[in-house]
């Protein structure tokens, strides 16, 4: 079996509010060829070497699956989570999702698991970040 990296494929609404939040404010770097609306197509990011985040219109996203319907915003199906080295660096992520334009779902904190922080992004997508240095 081949080593291909695993996609986390999720339904947007915006191409361009979607590339520029996760390139512009969270940091993640794009993949593929730009389209004629600036953005790559498939809207693609590396994560790491064995994880990829795909962004696909919610048009498409039924298209991939059948018909069925995407959870509505504000619903949640699914938790990403992103590792952060050290508590304060949690806080600067989620400090740099809000001010590209994520809502705080719970902010920045000390849990019974471990010292973490939460947010949504334009879509309503939730991803928790977590400190590795709390993990034990």
């Amino acid at each position: 079996m081949t080593a291909a990296p695993v996609i986390v494929c999720l339904p947007i609404a915006d191409r361009r509010t979607s590339f520029a939040f996760y390139r512009d404010g969270l940091g993640f770097e794009p993949v593929g060829e730009v389209a004629d609306d600036g953005v790559p197509e498939p809207l693609q990011f590396a994560l790491n070497d064995g994880v990829r985040l795909m962004l696909i219109p919610t048009g498409g996203f039924g298209w991939v699956t059948g018909g069925r319907d995407a959870v509505p915003q504000g619903s949640s199906e699914c938790l990403l989570n992103l590792p952060a080295e050290t508590d304060s660096a949690v806080d600067e992520l989620v400090e740099r999702a809000l001010r590209a334009g994520a809502e705080i779902i719970a902010p920045s904190g000390r849990r019974p698991w471990g010292y973490v922080g939460t947010f949504a992004d334009p879509d309503g997508h939730v991803w928790m970040v977590t400190s590795q240095s709390s993990l034990g």
